[in-house]
């Protein structure tokens, strides 16, 4: 008796554990990995685009980690075509912060439309997630927000009206680049970067091999791993260059060219990295370009540049080359003019009329050079307005083709 309990329970075990495999076969486990809910996932949905790239054969199934919007591919980015004569609707994008003066935009371009985002103040009309990243932040933000309702051109532009990486031969002055961008040029080419020349920025600027932590370059030993989180199908290019310092215009077409998700992808990059406000903004001020364009390196012809989107055409390389050392000649003039102030200043109250009659001269004949090389910048500078607008003459000088009627 004693001896059949333990075989009576063996069996009930044995009943027990073949139920329950066959119920298995029978109806399959549901799986114990779900999507994440939170992050990422939530962001990255892919919203319909007009221009959207085909879905990729490596797209990731809904049990993979969130997925990364593979960036619009080579093909979408295709040249714009310019309408006959006409005024294309445009904004100005600004970031600033709130002790920044923009009365300067009002007065200087009245009825322009501008959207202004103010990056540290969260009870702002407009104002970015986060106050990180720079510019890119906002700009990604007006993208984000604004991608169903888009003007024909988009400016990105910064707050401050003078600065010096705003072209030279328009005063450093952005009011004057806005006013002076050509549109329809911005329609053909779909991206434009708003500065013509190239120092710095190009023609090699950021190298992914380089590790060392330079003052000019704080963020080139961090590129290789960036490049890898923002472009993860793209490969990793020699060097990234273009002029800087990150402000462009964008045709409504070029911008639709990507899906809205790839944007957010990118905003939540810079609000998740952990690298600084001001290293991840100047990861994206060198690949920008890469972004509208698909080129790492991106260094229009300066003449062309100046030519083409902003109607001061020199005549060809050769010319605007003689126009550039005119103006390192009065810079230079300049700074022997300042020399010659200094020693006379530490020269007063000495009784020396041989030295003072030599500086007097060696001023006025400065002053001379100074008046002729000033009026020749004025002639030359006039000239090339005058070429540039006369829409046939700048289309022969930047190469591309034009008919009677075509416009700028």
């Amino acid at each position: 008796m004693y001896a059949k309990k333990p075989m009576q329970f063996l069996f009930m075990v044995v009943i027990i554990i073949m139920v329950a495999f066959f119920y298995n076969l029978a109806v399959p486990m549901e799986s114990s990995v779900r999507p994440q809910t939170g992050g990422l996932e939530d962001n990255i949905i892919d919203f319909p685009s007009p221009n959207a790239p085909p879905a990729s054969p490596h797209a990731h199934t809904q049990h993979d980690q969130p997925p990364i919007p593979q960036r619009a591919r080579v093909a979408t980015f295709v040249p714009g075509t310019s309408r006959p004569p006409t005024n294309y609707s445009r904004t100005m994008v600004i970031p600033r912060m709130q002790a920044d003066d923009i009365a300067w935009i009002s007065k200087e371009l009245p009825g322009f439309d501008v959207s202004i985002y103010v990056a540290n103040d969260p009870k702002a009309v407009s104002h970015p997630p986060k106050n990180k990243g720079h510019e890119v932040m906002i700009y990604l933000t007006y993208l984000i927000e604004n991608y169903d309702h888009l003007p024909d051109l988009v400016l990105f532009m910064h707050s401050h009206r003078w600065t010096h990486h705003n072209n030279e031969f328009l005063g450093f002055d952005a009011s004057q680049m806005v006013r002076a961008l050509n549109g329809a040029h911005v329609m053909r080419a779909g991206y434009v970067n708003m500065r013509c020349h190239w120092h710095p920025g190009c023609p090699e600027w950021l190298r992914p091999t380089g590790m060392e932590d330079t003052l000019g370059k704080q963020e080139e030993k961090v590129l290789a791993q960036c490049w890898r989180e923002l472009f993860p199908f793209d490969p990793l290019p020699s060097f990234l260059a273009q002029p800087c310092c990150a402000q462009f215009a964008l045709s409504k077409d070029r911008i639709l060219s990507i899906p809205r998700s790839q944007y957010i992808f990118y905003r939540d990059w810079i609000m998740r990295t952990p690298l600084s406000d001001y290293i991840s903004g100047r990861i994206w001020e060198y690949s920008w370009q890469y972004l509208f364009t698909h080129d790492a390196a991106h260094c229009p012809m300066e003449h062309i540049c100046y030519c083409d989107a902003f109607g001061v055409c020199f005549g060809g390389k050769v010319p605007y080359s003689q126009y550039v050392e005119l103006l390192r000649s009065k810079t230079k003039i300049n700074e022997e003019l300042n020399i010659l102030n200094r020693n006379q200043r530490l020269s007063l109250g000495s009784s020396n009329l041989t030295s003072d009659l030599t500086q007097n001269e060696t001023e006025t004949r400065l002053r001379v050079q100074l008046s002729q090389v000033e009026i020749e910048l004025k002639t030359r500078k006039q000239e090339a307005l005058r070429r540039g607008a006369d829409p046939q003459r700048r289309a022969e000088e930047c190469g591309r083709p034009w008919r009677e009627g075509d416009g700028f």
